[in-house]
């Protein structure tokens, strides 16, 4: 079995031990400061060193079964009974505490906003946290917890402890959620400066030693995942607060280039968002009045056809819309861009497209009245065309 130091003294990450086993490119130790993957948390990293050789670490796991703690290492483990010295990569565990620590305080707050907001699942392997929530919190529950959690930190000196106590004393501690760990039972506790606690939780995660050291807590969306659970993505402690600040960055330079400061930045988008679908729209008129200004100007032959070659794409379906009746029009665009639309009932405009693009390629079809594609041969599409229909004006 390993003794799990990180469990003493998580700010502690220098260490000597005792090879207990090892093989392939696995040792277990007597004792280590590394914290295994589990509980939604991941595993430590860092540096092993012996007499004559070091490697790194690049994973940790627990055995259960015999409680033995395996160190990964990127290159031969030492041999049984070496003594060893360990390094945890100090940043990474501190962003891990963190994010462990945040989740615990965010979930609380959760709680005590509405009791019906319990945790369902959890995950901290990443800058973005999750913590799945049932009870359907909406935004405003959300923005509510956020703020309360914020003003505690603030103003409240919470502080970690971290006791191991038997199952039948867990009566005593108010529990956020019922733990399925039997026996002795480590709890992870954040105290106010009266004692009282803020959270309490039955965990074997490392924990920052004072709350405040993960703020901030900064929820970022929900997803709701599955009836009656929400995602809560959020992120904690040092990672929060470099996200918060590039976005700050972006938003200032956006700011500037818009002339405005940054608290007015939502208001200035909104305000282009209105003038772009002004001007949509505008273009949207423009390009129908064109469509009938063009459609106008090439008049039908003796039986209703209309051949119009187009420098805008844009104007390929306005120019293909609103049909006399026995009416057949051909529209060619600029970069191979091709349509074909009938009001006569004895002429399929998918029909016709189809034949065209067989002969001079590309892909294309649709229904009796309107059909659209991509010609290859732009230039021998509308003779293609022609000789599609050739057979109708006879009938």
């Amino acid at each position: 079995m390993t003794r799990p130091l990180y469990h003493q003294d998580p700010a502690s990450l220098s260490f000597s031990a005792t090879v207990q086993a090892a093989g392939g490119s696995e040792l277990a130790l007597d004792a280590t400061a590394f914290y295994p993957a589990g509980g939604g948390q991941s595993a430590d990293h860092g540096v092993l060193r012996w007499l004559d050789g070091e490697a790194r670490v690049t994973d940790t796991r627990k055995d259960k079964a015999t409680g033995l703690i395996w160190h990964t290492l990127d290159g031969s483990p030492p041999s049984v009974g070496t003594q060893v010295t360990g390094g945890v990569d100090a940043a990474r565990r501190w962003r891990h505490m963190a994010r462990h620590s945040g989740e615990h305080l965010l979930a609380q707050a959760f709680v005590r906003i509405n009791p019906a907001f319990a945790v369902d699942a959890v995950n901290m392997t990443h800058p973005e946290c999750t913590l799945d929530l049932r009870g359907d919190p909406t935004e405003a529950d959300v923005r509510a917890a956020e703020t309360l959690l914020r003003e505690t930190l603030a103003r409240q000196h919470l502080t970690l402890d971290t006791p191991t106590v038997s199952e039948e004393q867990l009566t005593h501690y108010p529990l956020r959620r019922e733990t399925k760990v039997r026996g002795q039972v480590r709890l992870v506790i954040f105290r106010d400066g009266d004692g009282q606690p803020f959270d309490v939780s039955a965990c074997g995660g490392t924990h920052v030693p004072q709350a405040s050291l993960a703020a901030p807590v900064v929820v970022l969306r929900t997803e709701r995942i599955r009836g009656g659970v929400t995602r809560v993505v959020f992120m904690a402690g040092e990672e929060a607060s470099e996200y918060l600040g590039g976005v700050y960055r972006e938003a200032r330079a956006l700011a500037q280039t818009f002339s405005v400061p940054v608290e007015r930045l939502a208001e200035r988008v909104e305000a282009l968002r209105s003038d772009l679908a002004e001007s949509k729209a505008g273009t949207l008129d423009l390009r129908e009045r064109l469509a009938h200004a063009l459609t106008n100007a090439t008049p039908p032959d003796a039986w209703g056809l209309r051949m119009l070659e187009l420098h805008d794409p844009a104007l390929l379906l306005p120019v293909l819309t609103d049909l006399s009746a026995g009416e057949v029009r051909v529209a060619l665009a600029e970069g191979g861009r091709c349509g074909v639309a009938s009001a006569r009932q004895d002429i399929h405009a998918g029909e016709v497209l189809r034949a065209a693009l067989a002969v001079t390629g590309g892909k294309g079809g649709g229904r009796s009245d309107l059909a659209q594609g991509n010609t290859l041969k732009p230039d021998e599409f509308l003779a293609a065309v022609r000789a599609a229909l050739a057979p109708s004006p006879s009938s």
